[in-house]
């Protein structure tokens, strides 16, 4: 027996069971982090779309999107106001379609996981290189899910939500069969994980990461430049023990276009920082990586982290080449400058190389600030020899924590789908050191000023995800929506299922 819409307490109110369902799975999202309320929210998603017109399943879809996303990427109104309300709407377009090209009987529960991979993939690339926030793969990174990352990365943990939520649904309603098949699916999954290669240790390092501290939502200005620096140099002096790698921030090495002059002032430049940072490579006898933002001949900005050796030389550097729409570069500028002043002058000089750097350590990957959202920067990084994923950041700027809270989740799952150890370091917070496992060992407050000391290991080998990257989970999504319609064979409209 299945209930009708008559007695299913979800379908008797769509339109708040669709908000509900879509704060469901808001919830589960950092900071929040209740993570089994994802599997709740797509149970309820799974009801509301049963048997339901192609209209239908869009606007109650949608409707949930809206209410997913708008709370959950609310820190954008500060950065930019007319591009919050957009990039919700068009979050939750895709995923409106996404119910929408489902069949609308039971084929929709092998075919809402992997519309629902597509739609997560899409956003992840498109529009302005994409933006991957808040997406359903980062409400798992602490539960016993995140594990299965590195076997098809984060889109499979985007599935397998979906998987357990369908499941889920058709428990409620006693449909025994659907729910032991679907359950079957799931821990065979999670038991693959389980022997799935992870990589090995090839040796072990000390490293020390540092938080300079300081206000949260500031913005960068050039007054503000030498105290950011000398937040740091302050705290890397309180260093108390021998390490092997020392870790700042992004760009909190911000200084200003040319020499110093005789007098003082109040300002950071190049030719006073550059002395101090090798200085402290050789007074610690460690491998330092500063995070720079420095200001170019032509008016634009680079944003670059650099590898600065125990004898106070630097050797190798890695230039940005994920960077933020709206922050380090203007989509539609003559547009968006006709509603907000507060957008970048000029554009940062996107990178273009391997996400590597090249150190007495080894081969250090790093994936800067924003490009840890990105499964396809830390994979570039352990694919080309990272031995570890340093992840330099500056979410200082920003409202609220919610940014800064799923940076951390991101870390989380780029470091189980490469096998590495993830490095944080922000100037205010969170700074942050992850096992393999996914496991933070570590975490700073907000505004605190402190060094987290960690034992690492530099570790070699790719996982599955490192491996095949995005493949596997296109291929199995067309699959099974190919499959789903074909099995379902029924028209597109709504109809009631024998009882």
């Amino acid at each position: 027996m299945t209930s009708t819409p008559a007695t299913n307490p979800v379908t008797r109110h769509p339109l708040i069971s669709s908000v509900v369902a879509g704060f469901l799975i808001c919830a589960s999202m950092p900071p929040w982090g209740w993570w089994p309320a994802a599997f709740v929210g797509i149970a309820m998603i799974d009801m509301l779309l049963a048997n339901q017109s192609r209209r239908t399943r869009f606007g109650r879809m949608w409707l949930a999107a809206f209410a997913w996303f708008a709370p959950a990427t609310l820190w954008l109104w500060d950065l930019t106001p007319p591009g919050y309300p957009i990039a919700v709407a068009w979050f939750a377009l895709l995923f409106g379609i996404a119910a929408a090209v489902v069949p609308p009987g039971r084929g929709r529960r092998l075919a809402l996981p992997g519309t629902f991979v597509l739609a997560e993939l899409i956003r992840w690339v498109v529009p302005f290189g994409g933006v991957p926030l808040a997406h359903l793969g980062m409400s798992q990174a602490g539960s016993p899910l995140a594990l299965t990352a590195r076997l098809f990365g984060s889109l499979l943990i985007v599935a397998l939500v979906v998987l357990i939520g369908v499941a889920l649904s058709a428990l409620v309603q006693r449909e025994w069969r659907a729910t032991g098949g679907l359950a079957a699916v799931i821990v065979t999954l999670c038991a693959l994980a389980g022997f799935a290669p992870h990589g090995q240790t090839v040796e072990s390092i000390d490293v020390a990461i540092v938080q300079g501290g300081g206000q949260q939502r500031t913005r960068a200005s050039v007054e503000g430049a030498q105290i950011v620096f000398d937040r740091h140099v302050a705290a890397t002096k309180t260093i108390d023990r021998d390490v092997d790698l020392i870790m700042w921030p992004e760009n909190v090495v911000n200084p200003v276009r040319g020499e110093s002059p005789d007098e003082e002032d109040q300002k950071l430049y190049k030719d006073e920082a550059r002395p101090v940072l090798s200085a402290l490579a050789v007074e610690y006898d460690a491998v330092l990586i500063p995070g720079w933002f420095t200001q170019l001949e032509d008016g634009g900005r680079d944003n670059f982290s650099e590898v600065i050796e125990p004898n106070g030389e630097a050797v190798d550097r890695y230039d940005k080449v994920r960077i933020v729409p709206f922050g380090e570069f203007v989509p539609l500028r003559s547009i968006v400058e006709r509603f907000s002043e507060d957008v970048p002058g000029h554009d940062v000089v996107q990178g273009t190389e391997p996400a590597v750097l090249d150190s007495s350590l080894g081969p250090l990957g790093i994936s800067i600030s924003w490009e840890v959202f990105f499964e396809h920067r830390g994979r570039d990084a352990a694919a080309n020899g990272g031995r570890v994923l340093l992840n330099p950041t500056n979410g200082s700027s920003y409202w609220l924590t919610i940014l800064q809270t799923q940076q951390v989740a991101s870390s989380r799952l780029r470091a189980i789908e490469s096998g590495r150890w993830v490095l944080q370091a922000a100037p205010t917070g969170f700074s942050a050191v992850v096992s393999p496992r996914g496991r933070v060992v570590d975490r700073t407050a907000i505004s605190e000023q402190k060094v987290l000391y960690a034992t690492i290991g530099l570790r070699e080998g790719k996982t599955i995800a490192t491996r095949w990257g995005y493949y596997p989970m296109v291929t199995l999504s067309l699959l099974a929506l190919a499959v789903a319609w074909r099995a379902s064979g029924a028209p597109d409209s709504p109809r009631r299922q024998k009882q």
